[in-house]
């Protein structure tokens, strides 16, 4: 089954070759994605909170892209740099998944960059 690039034309340019999401039929896959600016410069050092915000709204435009929202998000995979942030993490969370929660796992790992402390990657279905 072949799959649309998603690149909403506000993002920043990648720092490697890849699309910021991709739909198939209507399953809607967003790359994992960091709080990261112009030019690969890291919004919020040394915020967790901040850089999960971020984050999530980079999602969150992606998928509106795709002809989704947070609400279609059926699994998010999650990578923190020091689990030591994961309270502030969940908090903000939680916020942009009131209802039903989607599946998750955290990892704690090593990033792209130094500096992110948050990479999230999701996948969404379309009704």
């Amino acid at each position: 089954m072949p799959f649309e690039a998603i690149n909403p034309p506000q993002f920043p340019t990648p720092i490697a070759p890849y699309s910021a999401g991709a739909k198939a039929g209507n399953t809607v896959y967003v790359s994992g994605v960091l709080a990261l600016g112009e030019g690969g410069t890291v919004l919020h050092p040394g915020d967790a909170a901040a850089q999960t915000r971020a984050v999530l709204e980079t999602i969150k435009t992606t998928l509106e892209a795709a002809g989704a929202t947070l609400a279609d998000v059926a699994f998010n995979h999650i990578f923190l740099k020091d689990l030591a942030d994961y309270a502030a993490f969940n908090t903000v969370y939680a916020e942009y998944f009131p209802g039903p929660k989607p599946a998750r796992y955290c990892i704690k790992t090593e990033l792209v960059k130094p500096e992110c402390l948050v990479e999230i990657a999701s996948i969404a279905h379309l009704a």
